[in-house]
């Protein structure tokens, strides 16, 4: 079986090259929204991107390629949304802000999201999928040692669980087409506070 390669061709160096890569990106995101994975092709994208399937190969060298370059933009986007301003001084709203961060992202653009999903599950992406686990955690293992908890678990062997616990609903959610942020927000935070032993604010 080969291994699909998922790496760029190349980085661009100029801004108008980075400019050529955002747009295909941004192109291969609508197609995926739009037409699904039987539609995805390297053609599609470049067309939509308005560049030759030549240039599009300058950069990437297939569709996996692509599709790993945009799960890494998608997943720039999350890691900077995730971050709060002072999580020392309120434990608590870091928490809300993080759970809220997870839900906002996998309902920002849900299409793209359940594709992406699927996509980063078929790709050997197993170093980016444990670096972005392992800072999650670290995030939450910060909180949770500010947090008057009561527990016999370590702090990290919780944060661990609080990451599967957030990423299994929210997941699961978009698997179902759900789109009301409000709702699902409520259910995770839920999850987490009762894991917690916490109240959960209101």
């Amino acid at each position: 079986m080969t291994t699909p390669r998922v790496k760029p061709r190349k980085t661009p160096a100029q801004a108008r090259s980075a400019e050529t890569v955002r747009v295909i990106l941004e192109a291969a995101a609508r197609i995926l929204e739009t037409r699904g994975l039987d539609g995805y092709t390297t053609n599609a994208v470049a067309e939509l991107a308005g560049v030759s399937v030549g240039s599009l190969y300058q950069y990437f060298p297939g569709k996996d390629a692509l599709t790993a370059s945009l799960l890494d933009r998608e997943t720039g986007i999350f890691l900077a949304s995730m971050e709060y301003p002072d999580p020392v001084a309120d434990s608590r709203a870091a928490l809300d802000h993080l759970i809220g961060a997870c839900v906002k992202h996998q309902l920002r653009r849900p299409e793209l999201a359940r594709v992406l999903d699927f996509e980063e599950q078929r790709l050997p992406l197993r170093d980016q999928q444990e670096g972005l686990a392992a800072r999650l955690t670290g995030t939450i293992t910060e909180i949770l040692t500010r947090l008057p908890v009561d527990t016999e678990e370590a702090p990290r062997v919780m944060a661990g669980d609080i990451f599967a616990m957030t990423r299994g609903i929210v997941d699961a959610a978009g698997e179902r087409g759900e789109t009301d942020e409000v709702r699902l927000r409520l259910r995770v935070a839920r999850a987490v506070y009762g894991y917690l032993g916490l109240a959960q604010a209101r």
